[in-house]
C-alpha cells in the first residue's frame, strides 16, 4: 500500500477520534458516512451505527483519561479507512479535502494532546516532522 495513503487513513482517523467529543460531531459523522455512501453504499448505514458506537466509547476513554482506548478507536478507523479509499483515487481526494476542512474544528482545543501532520516527498527528498523537539544526527 502506498506510504501516503496510510498516512492520510491515519490522519483522517486521528482527526474523526478527535472530533467524535467535540459540538461538531453531528456535521463530522455525517462527512464521514458521506463518504462511505460514495465508495460503499450497502456499508452506508451499519457505518453511521458504528460511528455512534465510536462516539460513545471515545467519551468513556476521554472521561476515563484512557488515551490507549482512544488510540484503539483510531486504529479501528485508520484500518477502515484504509480499506474504502484503498484503490479509489477519487475517495483519497474526498478524504484529503475532508480532513483539511475539518481541521480547522480542532483549534478550538478540542484536540488536546494530539498533533496531526502530513508531508509529501518525491525522489529522494527527507521529511523530518516532530510535534516537539527533534534532533537529527547524520546524514
Amino acid at each position: 500500500m502506498d506510504r501516503e495513503i496510510v498516512v492520510l487513513c491515519s490522519s483522517a482517523a486521528t482527526t474523526l477520534v478527535a472530533l467524535m467529543t467535540t459540538d461538531g460531531w453531528k456535521q463530522v459523522k455525517v462527512r464521514f458516512a458521506d463518504l462511505w455512501q460514495r465508495g460503499r453504499p450497502e456499508q452506508a448505514a451499519a457505518v453511521e451505527a458504528d460511528l455512534d458506537s465510536a462516539r460513545d466509547a471515545a467519551i468513556t476513554a476521554r472521561r476515563e483519561d484512557d488515551e490507549e482506548a482512544l488510540a484503539d478507536i483510531a486504529a479501528e478507523w485508520r484500518s477502515r479507512l484504509r480499506q474504502l479509499t484503498n484503490s479509489d483515487e477519487a475517495l483519497q481526494t474526498e478524504l484529503r479535502r475532508l480532513v483539511e476542512e475539518l481541521r480547522p474544528l480542532l483549534a478550538d482545543g478540542s484536540q488536546a494532546g494530539s498533533t496531526v501532520m502530513n508531508a509529501h516527498g518525491s525522489g529522494s527528498s527527507q521529511i523530518y516532522q516532530a510535534g516537539r523537539d527533534q534532533t537529527i544526527t547524520g546524514s
